[in-house]
């Protein structure tokens, strides 16, 4: 059962130069601190030069702290997120022939529809249903409905264009050129995949049920909203908070690839939905990954004076397939990335 924490309530905080901060807080009274931080990208973009410094900083430490912050001012309209959404809708709406082809799917097919995260390798049906569509490098879409084409393409480009944007900014937090990381990774030719959830309305015993279990993303940065029911969780400090959107806000979530490009400095956030009550909840998620043939590595700039580099390289479509096509436990699919060392601290070699 899911333990839900006092709701926040969000302030703005104020620059020494009288202006608004590029990340703001809030007390949430359960997790005994700050609240989840909350990035202005119109700021981080656009400040002047001591504001976009003072930025920068902050979105270090929220992705240092947290791995997980909301993101304000952003230009995405609210009116193509409702398209998003109730094009989806249409989508889920459609009769079981309709999406047939995309139901026997595999996790590295172009489009997926499922229940659950991977039903071959889940051992349990969770409550959800999902849409997965390969964005990026080229967009893989459902012939119906007719107009999902047209949003998935206004919805991918604008949200890979922040995302992206997000990346150069999380590159100068750590202390390197902002297009460090993105070529590091090959963002150019970035992979990117849309997601959209939907979580039935649940009424069990426990009047909580779990739509997906505590995961980390595989990829890069991840972008979600929802439809205004909540049940977004995400591990902090060791302990599970409701994350709730401030208005037109969306999430952002720090990815496996995240913590490896950047040698374990900022690390993959843990995140679960739960589900309960009589609405169902619809989440929509775009996420901005490596170029699928891209060998992620820690950036050598960021190995710790004394102890090296944390990850061993892998090809982004290797570490994809892996996490895709395993039982989620956790961000147990980064020991595939992680250098094994002995007691001594040596690397340990596997042939």
């Amino acid at each position: 059962m899911a333990e839900t924490e006092t709701s926040p309530c969000h302030t703005t905080g104020e620059c020494a130069n009288g202006g608004h901060s590029a990340i703001v807080s809030s007390g949430t009274g359960a997790c005994g601190g700050d609240g989840i931080p909350v990035v202005d990208f119109d700021v981080l973009v656009n400040g002047a030069a001591d504001q976009r410094a003072q930025a920068i900083r902050d979105l270090g430490r929220a992705c240092e702290d947290w791995g997980f912050f909301m993101v304000i001012n952003h230009g995405v309209s609210e009116a193509l997120k409702e398209a998003v959404m109730e094009t989806y809708k249409e989508l889920l709406s459609l009769p079981e022939e309709g999406k047939a082809e995309y139901l026997e799917a595999g996790p590295m097919d172009p489009i997926r529809i499922g229940s659950g995260f991977y039903s071959v390798v889940d051992g349990a049906r969770y409550s959800r249903d999902y849409l997965k569509m390969f964005a990026h490098p080229e967009l893989h879409c459902p012939a119906n409905p007719a107009k999902l084409r047209d949003v998935a393409t206004d919805y991918a480009a604008k949200t890979r264009g922040l995302l992206l944007q997000l990346a150069k900014a999380i590159s100068e937090s750590l202390g390197l050129d902002g297009g460090r990381i993105s070529e590091a990774l090959s963002l150019e030719s970035c992979f990117q995949i849309l997601v959209g959830n939907h979580y039935p309305p649940y009424t069990g015993p426990d009047n909580v049920g779990m739509g997906l279990p505590a995961h980390s993303d595989h990829g890069l940065l991840t972008l979600l909203f929802q439809n205004g029911v909540d049940g977004l969780q995400v591990e902090h400090d060791g302990q599970w908070l409701l994350a709730e959107p401030l208005p037109g806000a969306f999430f952002v979530i720090a990815g496996d690839q995240l913590e490896i490009v950047s040698n374990g400095r900022y690390k993959a956030v843990l995140h679960r939905a739960v589900v309960g009550g009589e609405r169902a909840r619809m989440s929509f998620v775009s996420m901005v990954s490596p170029c699928l043939d891209a060998v992620v590595e820690p950036v050598p700039e960021l190995a710790r004076d004394g102890q090296g580099l944390e990850f061993r390289g892998i090809r982004y479509r290797d570490y994809m397939a892996h996490q895709q096509s395993n039982k989620l436990d956790g961000k147990a699919a980064l020991d595939i990335a992680r250098v094994q060392r002995d007691i001594s601290g040596r690397i340990e070699q596997h042939n």
